[in-house]
């Protein structure tokens, strides 16, 4: 698409392209307003779409298949992963998705008249940017508002050399060829725990090491334990309460020390412990914001940061860093900067979807939380085993949870571990939506055999507890 020219005004100007960005962008242009999307990689998307997102996941759902196909063998049908498979092959679809979402997203742009130009900005004033080509040519641009969707990337501390090819992070482990024999993941929160399973998964020896003492604390504890119990069973070694010192390497192996003294051998090491802003290229001091040490911006309710007119959303404000909550936050944002948002949202019902093999999936409030706040509260569960749809799949391992009102029967949260967990939760989530209650689960009819059938069967375990 061509330049408008030097000095072109828009109403909006997004400084990034991935999930955050691209939702305010087009929220923006619904609202009649012009808006300007600048991206410093080649194609939209981000990390989530490049690097991060659907690389990871196309690499999941391959060994979820190749795990799916073992279940089989209940049926008779024997199972061997060919010896010359390699991550490479693994992900072979992961081009073709990437190309065809990164398409998407520019034809959405198109259709909805934002224009879309490539290169790395800058601050230059309150209301001004210098955007720098790919050739090096300059063009500067104004605009009202603008949005820092600028995203994230891997924490490398300076400690670690991450030239060292046996040194990875979760940009470059999508990058080995080969499968390793043995791997240790330095930092034990949604990445880590998913990259543990996938490679778990595919008969590699993981150490995982979380200086924590609960996996993923934010969870409901009762899924946590039973996420540490099922990556414990596929062969994980779980190291709680661990700190790395630091990390040697020599040709064929890398050496992670502990500070307790533990000595981890493995083949690959993956540094996995927290993302870092993409924000020291924005020349904030021009208009006066400073980033933390992570590189990240503070926000309000509604994404601004202290300078009222400039928005962060996604990745770059830290967590949940999750690419559904990044889409929401960008598109508050852009309600608020034009006057279409006025009251604080409330994204109590934004749902976190895990990606670890099985999958998790929560929306709402825990066990923990709710004993904290002296809700009087009941349980009804359902596993997967007692469901018909479970038992012919061979999926036996999952578990849905609702947390409910004693008095009221409104429910609370749910919580589920198993497959379809990330689809099932929305069922929960729209409920929760409406204030309804447990009751609404006894009352409706779901097909059968579905997964679905587990939020009557735990219903109805909620209301004969009480």
């Amino acid at each position: 698409m061509p330049l408008l020219g030097k000095s072109a005004s828009y109403d909006l100007i997004v400084i990034g392209s991935g999930p955050s960005g691209e939702k305010a962008a087009i929220q923006a242009a619904k609202l009649g307003k012009r808006v300007l999307v600048v991206e410093r990689q080649p194609a939209p998307g981000g990390s989530c779409l490049h690097t991060g997102t659907i690389p990871s996941k196309t690499l999941r759902e391959s060994v979820r298949f190749i795990e799916l196909m073992r279940r089989r063998q209940v049926y008779g049908i024997s199972v061997h992963l060919d010896t010359n498979l390699t991550v490479d092959r693994l992900m072979h679809r992961k081009n073709a998705a990437i190309l065809s979402l990164a398409d998407r997203v520019q034809s959405t742009f198109e259709r909805n008249h934002v224009v879309y130009l490539n290169g790395e900005a800058r601050f230059e004033g309150p209301h001004q940017i210098t955007l720098t080509m790919a050739q090096g040519a300059e063009e500067q641009f104004e605009a009202e508002h603008f949005f820092i969707a600028t995203g994230s990337r891997p924490y490398r501390p300076p400690n670690l050399d991450f030239n060292e090819p046996r040194v990875r992070d979760s940009d470059t482990i999508l990058a080995l060829h080969d499968i390793p024999r043995t791997l240790t993941i330095i930092g034990a929160g949604v990445i880590g725990c998913e990259y543990a399973t996938i490679f778990s998964n595919l008969g590699v020896k993981v150490n995982l090491v979380n200086p924590r003492h609960v996996l993923l604390d934010f969870l409901d504890l009762e899924i946590s334990n039973a996420l540490a119990y099922l990556m414990r069973d596929s062969g994980v070694r779980i190291r709680l309460g661990e700190n790395l010192e630091r990390v040697e390497t020599d040709a064929d192996h890398v050496y992670a020390h502990m500070k307790s003294g533990k000595v981890l051998k493995s083949d690959y090491l993956l540094f996995a412990n927290g993302r870092s802003g993409n924000t020291e290229m924005l020349n904030l001091e021009a208009v006066g914001l400073q980033a933390n040490q992570r590189q990240q911006l503070d926000v309000n309710a509604f994404y601004q940061t202290s300078v009222p007119h400039i928005y962060a959303v996604g990745d770059v404000i830290g967590a949940p860093s999750l690419a559904a909550t990044s889409m929401e936050q960008g598109r508050l944002a852009a309600l608020h900067a034009f006057g279409d948002l006025t009251e604080e949202p409330t994204t109590h019902l934004l749902p976190t979807g895990i990606y670890t093999i099985p999958e998790i999936s929560t929306v709402g409030a825990t066990e923990e939380k709710l004993t904290e706040d002296q809700v009087p509260y009941e349980v009804g569960s359902a596993t997967y085993r007692e469901i018909a749809r479970g038992q012919i799949v061979g999926s036996t391992t999952g578990r849905l949870k609702l947390l409910f009102h004693r008095e009221s029967l409104k429910l609370l949260g749910v919580h589920i571990i198993g497959d379809g967990a990330t689809d099932l939760v929305h069922i929960g989530q729209m409920v929760m939506g409406f204030d309804g209650t447990i009751e609404h689960f006894i009352d409706n009819v779901f097909n059968y055999p579905t997964y679905s059938e587990c939020y009557r069967v735990a219903a109805l375990n909620g209301i004969n507890r009480l």
